[in-house]
């Protein structure tokens, strides 16, 4: 089978589909966790169903590459049960893990490619590290991912040399070089232009359906993101604020949803950081007595 039969040439997003009804390929069960003493995750429930591309939002520390890294394995929950294929994932051995991650794509903030590799090379890397395929067949496979991401002409190319939104494909390439059952995406639309954007979510969805991945998006940008995702779960002060398609969270009532997805900065989250009050830190009281207040001239 020629290369060009193996990419596909012809893509469109497939009928919305009841995510409740969908088995889940992540279960979080009444997860908590935290650094220390700050809580950052509090009896948080949740299921990724397979198939669908789930977004996870929220305000700026809420908890959400958390998320990721428990369903990683670099973090395990304090309390709660946080499941992969309906296995716990903290009772893992270490192979069991490093199978189950050999199962998930990561995509980085910015892409993280390797600056002294090529593009090619860059694609190529976790099938020379995690399998034992010829270079021949790696050659046709890396191929294929670039070709799928529309880069095969930049294959020689080294990240300084492409753009950013570039290498934010090239990394994405890389994530499902290993045909991995979940992508997980943490912010991959930071940074780029309004092309680059639309271009990357477009083909975040285009992935997903035709190669029959799961994808979870961790995202600021609430246009593109509620355009492309099945679920949206938003996340503040260590809870599930708010769950559902993306009509149901924009028609949500809860002031703290409302203001998140209206950008509005009058709400719940509040500009002011907690702090005493202007006269305890500006008071006459808290001041140094003046030279002058102690007989000086």
């Amino acid at each position: 089978m020629g290369l060009h039969h193996l990419c596909f040439l012809h893509l469109e997003r497939s009928p919305p589909v009841n995510t409740s009804a969908q088995p889940a390929l992540v279960e979080f069960k009444s997860v908590r966790f935290g650094y220390g003493e700050r809580l950052i995750l509090d009896d948080v429930s949740f299921q990724i169903p397979k198939g669908k591309v789930t977004a996870l939002m929220g305000a700026s520390g809420g908890g959400k590459t958390t998320v990721l890294r428990l369903i990683g394995g670099q973090y395990f929950a304090q309390s709660g049960a946080c499941l992969w294929q309906s296995q716990e994932i903290s009772n893992f051995t270490p192979e069991q893990l490093y199978a189950a991650r050999r199962e998930m794509g990561m995509l980085y903030q910015f892409g993280a490619l390797f600056t002294d590799l090529s593009v090619f090379d860059n694609v190529a890397f976790p099938l020379r590290e995690h399998t034992p395929l010829s270079e021949a067949l790696i050659k046709d496979i890396v191929l294929m991912k670039l070709q799928s991401v529309g880069l095969r002409g930049a294959k020689h190319l080294f990240p300084s040399e492409i753009s950013g939104g570039m290498a934010r494909r090239v990394a994405l390439a890389r994530a499902i070089a290993l045909d991995p059952q979940l992508v997980m995406y943490d912010e991959p639309f930071a940074g780029l232009d309004p092309i680059s954007l639309g271009t990357a979510a477009r083909l975040i969805r285009q992935l997903n359906d035709n190669l029959g991945l799961t994808s979870v998006i961790v995202s600021h940008d609430l246009d593109e993101t509620f355009h492309i995702a099945d679920q949206v779960i938003i996340l503040a002060n260590g809870r599930i604020v708010a769950q559902g398609t993306p009509q149901e969270v924009r028609q949500s009532t809860d002031p703290l949803v409302h203001q998140f997805v209206t950008a509005s900065p009058e709400g719940p989250v509040q500009f002011h950081y907690p702090s005493v009050s202007l006269q305890e830190d500006f008071g006459a009281s808290s001041r140094p007595a003046s030279p002058r207040s102690k007989g000086g001239v």
